[in-house]
């Protein structure tokens, strides 16, 4: 409104403006007509100065002759006498205005004589024009921008009214039910757009929240089994009298250190550039003494931290030791810019039907993988890392590291 205000202001000044100028023009030219009509009739006979034709009465009390300073012709109200005197007096064409008055004086060139035609022009209907068309355009501007705002509001309380849908859906929908979606469909305008992006901004809040619980249930699966191990060895300490091994209470404390460790840095970690270490020592620091075969020599360095690959391989190692018949190994190759590591055993391996699935909270493959295998999915993720089941017949497992770039 505030433009459409704005506009109207500029078009009623410049149509007012262009009246004005129009109508003087106007007064101007029938001034001048005037002129030309009467001194049309005035002639020089007998060395005087005559008139050929009597004008009317009407003319004679808007047009005045005078022929060498005197009055010739018509009647000069007594108002005018003394601005007609000094426009008779001239000896040049000029124009004055007076209270409403229009004079024009023109000159009539006779030898011998100084001949001056004045004619007046009343601007009372012009003005009188010019007030009405200034009103007339206020009314009409007026009208133009209380229409303006009328279809302003209609056309934004249009255009808002999805933004004002989403907010009462997003109000009914409350924190009860995070799975509900806009789904305006197609994007017409800039709302549809508006509504998918929440769509997505929605999708990604609700898979923020789905791994957040994950991570909680690792991590009570993960700190559940050393303590179940303490709680029932102090049980059988204290029915049988006697003290818990302190080596079995260091050794579940520091399985819990490290299960802490490894899913809180899991859940924060994210690759740093330069961070590297040798495959070989942290599978051989991973295997820790336990019946597995490290089948590759050549030494290949990953960019990944030593800590974060032995507590991805150890689950990968523990699972295969529990369902190989009667060897594990693990083997390592490079492909393009990658070092792929794979950890097999020879027992039942996992099922095709389950293949995609094995990594999911409580999903379990062969004779049972628990949750172990959704925490070496979260530790390779915040490594940067990709690990996938293969059903080949075996138990294996590929983990693939992004490789180390060669330093200068």
């Amino acid at each position: 409104m505030l433009i459409a205000t704005a506009v109207v202001a500029l078009l009623v000044v410049a149509s007012h403006v262009l009246l004005s100028r129009v109508t003087d023009a106007d007064a101007h030219d029938l001034a001048h007509t005037r002129a030309e009509a009467v001194a049309a009739n005035v002639t020089a006979k007998g060395g005087r100065v005559v008139l050929t034709e009597n004008s009317s009465e009407a003319l004679d009390e808007v047009a005045w002759v005078y022929a060498d300073g005197r009055l010739l012709d018509g009647n000069v109200p007594s108002s005018l006498v003394d601005r007609v005197g000094e426009l008779a007096n001239s000896r040049r064409s000029q124009t004055a205005s007076v209270g409403d008055y229009l004079l024009y004086a023109r000159e009539v060139p006779i030898d011998g004589h100084h001949v001056m035609v004045i004619v007046r022009v009343d601007l009372t209907p012009y003005e009188t024009s010019e007030q009405r068309s200034l009103t007339l355009s206020l009314i009409l501007g007026g009208l133009a921008i209380l229409l303006a705002g009328c279809v302003a509001h209609l056309v934004v309380r249009r255009a808002l009214r999805v933004v004002h849908e989403m907010a009462a859906l997003a109000d009914e929908w409350g924190h009860h039910e995070p799975g509900r979606r806009f789904n305006l469909g197609a994007p017409r305008d800039e709302f549809g757009e508006l509504g998918r992006t929440l769509d997505r901004l929605l999708e990604r809040v609700v898979n923020a929240l789905a791994d957040e619980r994950r991570l909680t249930d690792e991590i009570a699966h993960e700190l559940r089994t050393p303590l179940t191990v303490l709680r029932a060895e102090a049980q059988l300490a204290r029915m049988s009298g006697e003290p818990v091994p302190p080596e079995v209470v260091l050794g579940e404390v520091d399985r819990l250190d490290v299960a802490i460790t490894t899913l809180l840095r899991a859940a924060r970690a994210r690759t740093d550039k330069g961070t590297r270490c040798d495959l070989r020592s942290a599978a051989l620091q991973a295997i820790a003494g336990r019946a597995v075969e490290v089948a590759f020599s050549l030494k290949v360095e990953a960019a990944v931290a030593a800590d974060v690959t032995v507590a991805l391989l150890s689950p990968l190692l523990e699972n295969s030791l529990r369902h190989a018949r009667s060897r594990v190994w693990i083997t390592a190759r490079t492909q393009g810019q990658a070092i792929v590591v794979d950890v097999l055993d020879d027992g039942p391996g996992f099922d095709p039907a389950d293949v995609d699935r094995v990594f999911e909270a409580g999903v379990s493959g062969g004779d049972g993988c628990g949750l172990g295998l959704p925490v070496v999915r979260r530790i390779a993720a915040s490594a940067g890392a990709e690990v996938r089941a293969i059903a080949d017949g075996r138990g294996h497992v590929e983990v693939t590291f992004p490789a180390a770039r060669a330093t200068t």
